[in-house]
């Protein structure tokens, strides 16, 4: 089956992606479990810009998102460390932007860590902070960190 060859894809990235000192990563049934949830939809993203990653090592991306109406929630989005800097993040962003204006959603909406370096990527595709929520992530040592809430209107 394509999609559990494709959640093995997305854990690959996802095991390398996010720094553990802050849990932001979701484990594979957490994953797995929303793929099963209808509205929600993945994209990925190869080392060569490709839309189909042709085995774990060449999987450089991913983005997982949920729709409700016309509205649509980037839950994860990830490049590998050793893709960064290459434009393939600002890739996978155009096409789930450009993929959610497609299918009608008129406003999408993101949060992230206060402090991640991918809030450039974001703000550069149009995302705009609409809100703040104090202490949502906790560090492995203890600190609190605000999530920002993010919006771009289609």
């Amino acid at each position: 089956m394509e999609q559990i060859e494709d959640l093995d894809r997305i854990m690959a990235v996802m095991t390398t992606a996010f720094p553990p000192d802050y849990g932001e990563a979701w484990n594979r049934r957490q994953v797995g479990d929303a793929l099963l949830i209808g509205r929600t939809r993945y994209g990925l993203i190869g080392a060569d810009g490709g839309e189909h990653p042709q085995d774990l090592a060449s999987t450089a991306g991913f983005f997982l998102s949920r729709s409700i109406f016309d509205e649509e929630e980037l839950l994860l989005f990830a490049v590998a460390p050793q893709y960064r800097r290459q434009g393939l993040g600002d890739s996978l962003l155009a096409r789930f932007i450009a993929q959610a204006r497609s299918f009608g959603m008129g406003r999408l909406f993101l949060e992230m860590r206060e402090g991640n370096p991918a809030g450039n990527l974001y703000r550069k595709h149009g995302f705009q902070p609409i809100g703040i929520r104090p202490g949502y992530y906790r560090s492995t040592t203890g600190e609190r960190i605000a999530a920002i809430s993010q919006e771009l209107k289609l």
